[in-house]
């Protein structure tokens, strides 16, 4: 099983109000397709190899790994695909955002049956790796020696900067610092427009240079365009891809103005302000509000012309926060959305918890109570049922309990000092954020239901006694 679609941002450190350097991306795949949150704990005596479920890729690993949220599927059938996490050593990692390369390059460099995929990027990297810069060339390795059996965009992040890498054949992939003063927002493209061989902002595989000249791909005296050069520029694209990139970047620089089915948006842009964790969650649930595009605006013109970022088979959103002048075991926050980000709540996980509730931990098919995933998804099915009536209410209970959160953010963080065990306070912390969240939406779903029931379209009212 593999992903089909997903949206990503990212954010330098100079981007953004507090310092944090922002990595997030929507995981989307199935409409109902339960997710976990999990902590793997540090180990010293890991298994030898890695052997996927998904298509037989093998691979012998350290025995020493890194402590590391993820959030895996709900069965290992199809492979783990634990897409997201923040390690004990303070580097992030989000993966995948699948992308297309073009028939040229496959020809040259086909994929691999049994190469990588991203159902094991996870697990594989970020147990292993001390800065994003690594992780980039940790993967890197990986596919140029073992190949790669799809395209892929993968994010890095650490306390100091966040990397972009971009996997366009076989064996082939560049990287891409993101400025500190700058951020970007992909979606499902080969993104990157420059591949500096000489520029310490960029990494390459091996020898990329020459595999592009020999096969004609791109002329030595000309710009090396890894998007022209990999990637795919079709009315598709126009379509399901470019119009996602231009809702993010009309949110966070409203200032350029710009067109949904501009193929030349540009990667990287600097944001009219500073930007705060909201805006990352904002251009997540995004489903081009106040356009005429928004599927869910019963006056939208054309409200399902776009793919919008937020949509039904969003499994799970998450934004992992890394932020600066503090201890690792609270300066990275695992921020994790159950179900579609529009409707549902980012929910902050210190990344120094040692486990996280026994309802992140469950969840299957078919639905149970038990789950936050099927708690989160549940709510947001109600809101569909009727989305102008309940928008308000939504708006509000995201707002109010976000309020609540960063409140005990704020107040974990003055705890640090004194704290004699930074790994039980991140833990106790991290457990009451999901009990605030979760109180605070088992309310609203209350309410939710209560109203729908006066909403049936088997309604009759002629007397208000009968």
């Amino acid at each position: 099983m593999t992903r089909s679609a997903c949206t990503s941002i990212l954010i330098g450190k100079k981007a953004t109000a507090d310092g944090s350097v922002l990595i997030g991306r929507n995981e989307d795949s199935k409409a109902a397709w339960p997710k976990h949150l999990v902590v793997h704990p540090e180990t010293f005596d890991q298994p030898e190899a890695f052997h996927s479920k998904a298509n037989g890729f093998t691979l012998h690993l350290p025995k020493h790994a890194f402590k590391y949220t993820a959030t895996p599927e709900w069965t290992d059938q199809y492979g783990l695909f634990e897409e997201a996490g923040i390690n004990q050593v303070g580097v992030a990692m989000s993966a995948t955002e699948s992308a297309y390369a073009n028939a040229r390059v496959l020809a040259y460099d086909p994929f691999v049956p049994d190469g990588i995929l991203e159902e094991a990027m996870v697990t594989v990297v970020l147990p292993y790796i001390h800065s994003a810069k690594e992780g980039v060339l940790r993967l890197g390795q990986i596919v140029t020696t073992l190949g790669t059996g799809e395209a892929n965009g993968v994010l890095f992040a650490d306390h100091d900067e966040a990397w972009y890498m971009e996997i366009g054949s076989g064996h082939h992939w560049v990287a891409e610092r993101i400025p500190d003063d700058s951020y970007a927002v992909v979606a499902n493209q080969l993104s990157i427009q420059a591949g500096l061989f000489d520029d310490a902002n960029f990494l390459t595989s091996p020898n990329l240079a020459t595999f592009a000249e020999s096969h004609h791909l791109w002329q030595a005296d000309t710009p090396f365009n890894f998007r022209r050069i990999f990637g795919t520029d079709t009315p598709f694209d126009r379509t399901y891809n470019t119009a996602r990139v231009w809702d993010g970047q009309r949110r966070l620089t409203p200032s350029r103005r710009s067109d949904p089915t501009d193929s030349n948006l540009p990667f990287v842009l600097k944001p009219d302000r500073p930007l705060q964790v909201d805006d990352a969650f904002q251009v997540l649930g995004s489903h081009f509000e106040e356009t005429p595009y928004d599927p869910v605006d019963p006056q939208a013109t054309a409200p399902h012309r776009f793919r919008p970022i937020s949509l039904a088979r969003t499994q799970e959103s998450h934004v992992l926060q890394l932020r600066p002048n503090l201890p690792d075991e609270l300066a990275g926050i695992h921020w994790q959305a159950m179900g579609v980000a529009a409707e549902s709540q980012f929910v902050p996980f210190f990344a120094g918890t040692t486990t996280t509730p026994a309802d992140y931990q469950v969840g299957a098919l078919p639905p149970s109570p038990d789950s936050a995933y099927w708690q989160y998804k549940l709510a947001g099915v109600l809101v569909d049922a009727h989305y102008w009536h309940f928008q308000q209410a939504l708006q509000q209970i995201q707002t109010a309990t976000h309020a609540l959160l960063l409140a005990n953010i704020a107040k974990t963080d003055g705890q640090a000092k004194t704290a004699p065990d930074l790994a039980a306070l991140a833990t106790t912390a991290s457990l009451a954020n999901a009990a605030i969240a979760k109180s605070a939406w088992q309310t609203f779903t209350a309410r939710l239901l209560q109203e729908s029931t006066d909403l049936s379209p088997l309604n009759f009212s002629t007397d208000d006694q009968l």
